[in-house]
């Protein structure tokens, strides 16, 4: 009885040292305590967040902040490092470090020795302004010295590959920091299944059956970041940072024989669309305490797009020396976005209150030279307004607020748009019954305005009869979210079970419908989207600290309605990771079924991919070696359920790719206390997207 409550105590005092926000070590290590061995739980559930603390085996078997996120196995989130892709249910998650939004370049970029936790946030208050999921790696600094990193990760069939090199000084409070990183991937080996049949207004109908004769893939880009920041936590925080990035090429190109039922002669077609193009990008932040733990935080960021997006769709018959469609789209673009946001926060011991305040603005200027150079101009101003304030009472914590979002586009050149407001309430409660169970339901909205693409009144053609042009009638959408999930941590496994319900009632979803003899695809404000969704998310260790299991699986059910149309989609989906991990060597397994979204009158789905690697680290370095796609197919591709048109398309890529990893990084300096940005103003340039089937 003596050992049980000297177990509960320690327990019980190393949670309440969390709760309260102490500074601790990497991991816990296990102390021997009158036969009892003491150990940290794998994850700490806050009313807001989980908090994942890195073990002292997962620091020293990762080289960089991506492998060491992968090493979490946290169950909710598809890492994969050979992709360089982080998801969470299929969609997208927002990456911050030390609260400042950020890129996975720069996750990369992190000495896993600096990462004292990493917070995972499933339901984002509204300071995130709308994110899906968010991820914050919590990161120290050292105060003298400095860091540097290099890694590669080149395949060895393909012209395919990750490189990066980041190096960090330190003086003081303030620290420099310049990194780049260079992704290849140049004609990588395609091919397209599709399947088409159009219907006209009379009923009479016609299918389209493509046979592949092969194409090519290119997607190469560059990043290059130079940054400071003066770091004097609990008084003046300091950040800024300018960076340029360079698409060089996203190409895709594709060459098929093309039969008809009509029983016409096949026909050669040649389908190529991409994009190239410069951003730069400069972000300023500001943080400053005040008495009576009160403080005011401002962010500004800018960014710039020169570049150009193209469409070229070629038909003609064998031997025939002239064709039978000619489309050459090309747009240029010179775009500009701007955005600025301040946040007043006050801290009680049991409460907190935040309100903030934000504009962004994007200024798009496209060139489309197929139409003889004709240029349009567009003007996009959002406000964005909101306050929360959380309580924590005992076992039981409660926030809640409120958003206003005020939207204006404008095209010059026509003088049409659209401006709107629209609210965002949000809410989440939260009851732990103890550190190892918790219960947590949240509601969250947030609003979806329409793309320079969606509102864009320049026609394009998509092939010898099919167009896409832009309405700018479109109104900005409302999204809702209410989701209840059960969290536990047991001795052998710590995981979430829950239920999420989703509605988008005016969701800007495309319309098509003939007019002349073309079929014409544009956007409209539909009569709404909604899902349901169950979903558990384990992590069991199999052998503790050597062999873990995580995954997720998801069932979901959703129904969309548009226009004359009325459609239903059920599927499931789900990822799974297995990681081995004793004597310096990691090998990690990683299968993803990607999740089937319904979205207008469309069925679209992403990549389904498998991934092996196996690393081994010594001293300052990491060797490795791997396979993406060792089994399975790569697959990606939609499918059309318009009453005007029925296709089906499958994008098959090359995807079976060895490769090695080579991983370097060497630090000095002693640690001191990191700090956060508590806000981020985004900046998100525009660009303009040229048609392609």
């Amino acid at each position: 009885m003596n050992i049980l409550r000297n177990q509960i105590s320690v327990t019980f005092l190393l949670i309440a040292f969390i709760a309260l926000g102490q500074e601790i070590t990497d991991t816990i290590t296990p102390k021997q305590l009158q036969e009892v061995v003491i150990s940290a739980p794998k994850v700490i559930r806050k009313a807001d967040m989980d908090v994942y603390y890195p073990s002292r085996s997962s620091v020293d078997n990762s080289k960089n902040g991506l492998q060491l996120l992968n090493n979490l196995m946290i169950p909710s989130l598809s890492v994969t490092e050979s992709l360089g892709s982080i998801k969470a249910a299929g969609q997208s998650v927002q990456v911050r470090i030390n609260g400042r939004e950020s890129s996975i370049d720069q996750v990369r970029s992190l000495l896993p020795e600096t990462v004292k936790r990493v917070e995972w946030i499933e339901n984002p208050g509204l300071r995130y302004n709308g994110a899906n999921y968010v991820l914050n790696f919590i990161v120290t600094n050292p105060a003298v010295g400095g860091s540097i990193m290099a890694n590669a990760m080149p395949v060895l069939n393909q012209a395919w590959g990750n490189y990066m090199a980041d190096v960090k000084l330190n003086n003081g409070y303030s620290q420099f920091e310049m990194w780049s990183s260079f992704k290849l991937t140049n004609k990588i080996k395609s091919h397209r299944e599709y399947v088409e049949t159009f219907t006209c207004p009379d009923g009479t109908s016609l299918t389209r059956n493509e046979t592949s004769r092969g194409g090519t893939m290119d997607n190469s880009m560059g990043n290059l970041t130079a940054s400071y920041s003066y770091i004097k936590p609990d008084t003046t925080v300091f950040m800024a940072d300018f960076s340029y990035f360079e698409k060089f090429t996203d190409k895709f190109r594709y060459n098929g024989l093309m039969s008809l039922s009509d029983g016409s002669d096949d026909i050669f077609l040649t389908d190529t669309h991409g994009e190239k193009g410069k951003k730069p990008y400069l972000s300023l932040y500001l943080e400053q305490h005040f008495a009576h733990k009160q403080m005011l935080v401002v962010d500004f960021s800018s960014s710039f797009w020169f570049g150009k997006s193209y469409s070229d769709y070629i038909e003609r018959l064998p031997d025939a020396t002239t064709y039978l469609t000619d489309i050459h789209t090309m747009i240029k673009d010179r775009n500009q976005a701007y955005a600025i946001e301040a946040d007043y926060i006050k801290n009680w011991k049991n409460s907190r209150f935040t309100a903030g305040v934000s504009y962004a603005a994007n200024r798009n200027r496209s060139v489309y030279e197929n139409l003889g150079g004709q240029i349009f101009h567009q003007r996009q101003d959002k406000v964005y307004l909101f306050a929360e304030y959380f309580q924590r009472i005992n076992k039981v914590s409660l926030t809640a607020g409120i958003g206003a979002q005020y939207t204006d586009f404008l095209f010059k050149e026509t003088n049409q748009g659209s401006h709107s407001w629209n609210m965002r309430p949000q809410a989440t409660v939260t009851y732990g019954i103890n550190q190892n169970h918790q219960f947590r339901l949240s509601f969250e909205s947030w609003q979806s305005t329409p793309s320079l693409a969606e509102t864009n009144v320049a026609p394009q053609q998509l092939d010898g009869f099919q167009w896409r042009i832009g309405n700018p009638d479109l109104k900005t959408s409302n999204s809702y979210m209410l989701t209840l999930r059960y969290n536990f941590d047991i001795p052998i496994a710590a995981g979430t079970f829950g239920i999420r319900a989703f509605t988008s009632p005016d969701a800007i979803t495309p319309l098509l419908y003939w007019e002349d003899n073309k079929l014409i695809t544009t956007y409209e404000n539909s009569n709404g989207l909604q899902n349901l969704s169950f979903f558990i998310a384990p992590q069991i260790d199999i052998i503790p600290r050597w062999l873990t299991l995580s995954g997720y699986l998801q069932y979901r059910m959703g129904r969309m309605r548009g226009t004359d149309y009325k459609l239903h989609n059920n599927n499931w989906s789900g990822n799974v990771n297995l990681r081995l991990m004793h004597w310096g060597f990691v090998l990690s397994t990683q299968y993803v079924r990607a999740q089937h979204d319904l979205w207008g009158e469309k069925i679209s789905w992403g990549e389904n991919i498998s991934v092996i690697d196996l690393s081994y680290n010594w001293k300052d370095w990491q060797f490795g070696a791997g396979m993406i796609m060792p089994f399975g197919t790569y697959d990606q591709g939609s499918k059309m359920l318009s009453k005007w048109n029925t296709n089906e398309q499958h994008m098959h890529l090359d995807m079976r790719m060895p490769y090695i990893n080579i991983s370097y990084n060497i630090q000095w300096g002693r640690q001191k206390r990191g700090a956060h940005k508590k806000i981020n103003a985004e900046a998100s340039v525009d660009t303009s997207t040229a048609g392609g089937r």
